[in-house]
């Protein structure tokens, strides 16, 4: 069990699904940090899957990995890009965990014969997990997924009500998100769903002394003395956290609000001022970025939910706050550069504003995939700064393979098992697999970077340590076809047998790596990999700008009518 000097923050949300429960716990974490406080984070998820492994990206977003291999809810990422603590995978379980640990504790006898029920056994099980997660630090944030009302919570909520009373009412907090919409017909925000979304919640035995309302715009004090009447809420424990213009001006903004304050006092917690310099940093970064902007096309199959993309989009804006620069992300439906080509699927996307550089994300199956081979050769070609990520790796091997190596079919083994010219293969320890939850390489893998080459000057460093997931890898086969060809392997396993990072060394920048650097950078320690993916991508823009300026117009005309006002 965690030490008693543990004090627990159980976060609930109300009224509508998606209302930022996980944001706002993370900049919770992130105030209390600035206190001087060591925080952690769980996230419990009420559906039965085992994990969000083999769930959807369309259904579920992003799939976050941790550095022990666990797949995780994308709320983690969050955590650990607000809170300076590396999460596990005891820091995210779901109703399929429980039940799969309970019944496998039934089957051994472990109950002695007796009735096994959802109250102790289930809620026994939710708190084992929560204390385990929660042990060597002085705040535990739970969040509790899904909305107040909903059949899967249910076990959840009666677990997080039996531990106040374990850890007692000092050792223990509870903060309710709702939504409060605004109607336009009628010119107001509606303070009744907030209203009945604390009364179900206090159905449970659970009583809010925090509640944290949702809206589009800030909303006046009279609305706040409202629902804390209608909650018996304290009205200053009543906290607004209204739309801002990014994520991560939300922990100055509740800071503003008190939130942070309220909570070390019902907490009865001794701190330090906050030190909020960093987040100030940031926003500063931010609001006036000193070398302009670029825009980066991010050629994916997942585009309709960038959600599938959450840790690699924030990634590229932090590198943005490295380079004091503002990053604009346009999203390429790689089934559209199909369709059209990728000069015009990159115009769609932008306007016909232009890009600055292309980047490849992660991805699964067939789909979009010729797409994709387009982008990495329009990059190459056209030396466009290039990155490309797990799936995006493999992309560029094989279209370098088609059209520089003169390996005609290069293919994946993914895309066609028959190929006699699959320069990506399955990995030798996924034959025979078939089943697929949590059966990939998964989690931080050491790296070993090749001397004198551009990833090993980006890193500083002869062996990193990277997160990983996937099944196929570089097939080594092809390996010194494509080398001497021209392309680099710059880096590799400690045994030199699984192709981490390939390089083109006559491009500006052009990488491809078979980890997910995305998922640990944060907005206060930009990866370096990203960090000079964007320092690239701002030279090109202004070689392009500068380029674009020297050439003189097309019609004559209106160049001589430029002249003549020049001499006037």
């Amino acid at each position: 069990m965690a030490s008693r000097a543990t004090k627990f923050i159980f976060v609930t949300g109300g009224v509508v699904s998606s209302i930022g429960k996980g944001l706002t716990s993370a900049c919770i974490g992130a105030l209390l940090e600035s206190r001087g406080l060591k925080v952690t984070a769980i996230k419990l998820d009420p559906y039965i899957n085992v994990d969000p492994g083999t769930m959807s990206p369309f259904q579920h977003g992003e799939v976050f990995v941790t550095d022990d291999g666990a797949e995780t809810d994308l709320d983690l990422g969050h955590y650990e890009r607000f809170i300076d603590t590396r999460m596990t995978k005891r820091n995210n379980f779901t109703t399929g965990q429980v039940y799969e640990t309970v019944i496998a504790n039934e089957r051994r006898g472990d109950y002695l014969g007796g009735t096994v029920q959802v109250i102790p056994h289930i809620t026994d099980e939710i708190k084992r997990r929560i204390f385990l997660a929660a042990q060597g630090v002085d705040i535990c944030l739970v969040e509790i997924g899904g909305t107040v009302g909903d059949i899967e919570s249910l076990p959840f909520l009666e677990a997080i009500r039996q531990m106040r009373a374990e850890v007692g009412p000092e050792n223990s907090l509870y903060i309710h998100v709702t939504l409060v919409p605004y109607i336009s017909a009628a010119a107001e925000f509606k303070t009744k769903p907030t209203q009945h979304s604390v009364k179900e919640l206090t159905g449970f035995g659970i009583v809010p002394s925090i509640i944290v309302l949702r809206s589009e715009q800030p909303l006046d004090q009279k609305l706040k003395k409202k629902i804390s009447l209608f909650c018996s809420v304290r009205e200053d424990c009543v906290v607004n956290a209204y739309d801002v213009s990014s994520i991560y001006e939300l922990p100055l903004a509740l800071h503003r609000e008190g939130l942070d304050q309220r909570i070390v006092e019902l907490l009865n917690i001794w701190t330090g001022a906050p030190n909020l310099a960093p987040w100030e940093r940031i926003m500063n970064s931010l609001k006036a970025p000193s070398h302009g902007s670029v825009t980066i096309a991010m050629v994916g199959k997942y585009v309709d939910l960038t959600e599938s993309y959450k840790s690699l989009t924030e990634a590229l804006h932090h590198a943005g706050f490295a380079n004091d620069a503002k990053v604009n992300i346009a999203y390429v439906d790689s089934e559209e550069i199909e369709r059209s080509g990728v000069e015009a699927a990159i115009s769609k996307a932008t306007n016909n504003q232009g890009i600055d550089a292309i980047l490849i994300p992660g991805g699964f199956g067939a789909r979009g995939s010729e797409g994709k081979i387009s982008a990495a050769q329009y990059a190459r070609v056209n030396n466009i700064p290039f990155f490309g990520i797990c799936l995006g790796l493999q992309m560029a091997t094989i279209e370098f393979a088609r059209n520089v190596a003169g390996i005609a079919n290069a293919t994946s083994s993914e895309f066609d098992p028959n190929s006699k010219a699959a320069v990506i293969d399955l990995m030798e320890h996924q034959r025979g697999v078939d089943r697929k939850g949590g059966s990939m390489r998964l989690g931080a893998y050491p790296c070993l970077l090749t001397k004198g080459t551009l990833t090993s000057k980006i890193y500083a460093a002869k062996e990193i340590s990277e997160r990983h997931r996937h099944r196929f890898e570089f097939n080594n086969n092809f390996r010194e076809q494509l080398t001497q060809a021209g392309l680099t392997v710059s880096g590799s396993s400690p045994d030199n047998h699984l192709v981490e990072i390939i390089e083109l060394p006559n491009h500006p920048w052009f990488i491809g790596v078979q980890f997910h650097p995305e998922f640990k950078s944060t907005p206060r320690a930009s990866h370096p990999l990203f960090r000079s993916f964007i320092a690239a991508a701002l030279d090109h823009r202004k070689a392009r700008l500068n380029s674009s300026a020297k050439k003189p117009p097309k019609n004559n005309k209106t160049n001589k009518t430029a002249q003549l006002a020049t001499q006037f």
